[in-house]
């Protein structure tokens, strides 16, 4: 007989090739610095045109030990490889098991201010899906003693609950590629981006949303831009019709549901440890 022993092995076994079968390998590690590192670079080369000039040719800072494609590069393993906690990835990971790949690696604290320095950025297909979603700074029941976003967070109102923080707007395509977002204090209504210029300069075609965007000017802004704003009905709208197409086209919610998850739940974009707006922003933008 095949003792208990044996399958235990074997899930143990099984458990191990699935965890290097998931391994990123260090050929695709090298890729993806390479493409961060001239992402940095030509990201330099933009923004030197439009930067102040100091009046003096003397530097008052020395050059970093890790460049900034290496932060990106961190960052972008960091939010694959499941871990929760960033201090436990870069302790572990970077510092002791991809030393090699490193070789000039900081203290987690220096680490973390460099980080600061690396923000990303955030743009057209034939079908968009439009969401907004909170971003809670703390508990409700701390909201009065709150002091780092004191005057910045609001109290606004999501679908579930009331909350304080900010909200986090996002326009996908049916790939499930991110065009644009924006983030705004908790209490703007969440139509009030789509009214901006600049947030749907890029998009084009239809324009997906929730019951929470019906309105007939915000329909008639983006109409005459050439899109159509298109949403479930409400049930007192009983003279409106919706085509087959339309109804298909609103099944694809659950693309943009799954970028909302995977942002607040892996890339951790929410939670209540923030010591600035700066790594507020930081963070969100990083796991954008």
């Amino acid at each position: 007989m095949i003792s208990e022993n044996y399958f235990l092995f074997i899930v143990l076994n099984y458990k191990d090739l699935q965890t290097i079968i998931n391994m990123i390998t260090e050929s695709k590690v090298i890729e993806l610095f390479c493409m961060s590192d001239d992402f940095c670079k030509f990201y330099n080369v933009v923004m030197a045109k439009y930067t102040l000039k100091l009046a003096t040719k003397r530097k008052h800072y020395r050059d970093f030990r890790l460049g900034h494609g290496e932060i990106m590069l961190i960052m972008i393993l960091f939010h694959d490889s499941g871990y929760r906690c960033l201090k436990h990835f870069y302790q572990e990971k970077i510092c002791i098991y991809m030393r090699h790949l490193f070789p000039k690696v900081v203290s987690y604290n220096r680490f973390v201010k460099l980080e600061k320095e690396v923000l990303s950025f955030g743009q057209v297909h034939r079908c968009q899906l439009r969401w907004q979603s909170p971003l809670r700074v703390c508990k409700n029941q701390r909201i009065d003693i709150h002091k780092t976003f004191k005057g910045i967070a609001l109290r606004g109102k999501c679908s579930m609950d009331w909350f304080f923080g900010f909200k986090l707007h996002l326009i996908c395509n049916e790939h499930g590629e991110l065009l644009n977002f924006m983030i705004t204090p908790g209490d703007v209504d969440g139509r009030k981006p789509l009214e901006y210029r600049s947030f749907v300069e890029f998009v084009y075609g239809n324009l997906v949303g929730d019951k929470g965007y019906i309105s007939k000017n915000l329909f008639e802004i983006l109409f005459v831009d050439g899109i159509q704003l298109i949403t479930k009905l409400k049930s007192n709208m009983k003279g409106a019709l919706m085509s087959v197409s339309d109804k298909l086209i609103l099944g694809k919610r659950a693309i943009i549901e799954t970028i909302n998850d995977e942002l607040k739940n892996i890339a951790q974009a929410e939670h209540s440890t923030h010591k600035s707006l700066i790594i507020l922003l930081s963070n969100s933008w990083q796991a954008i």
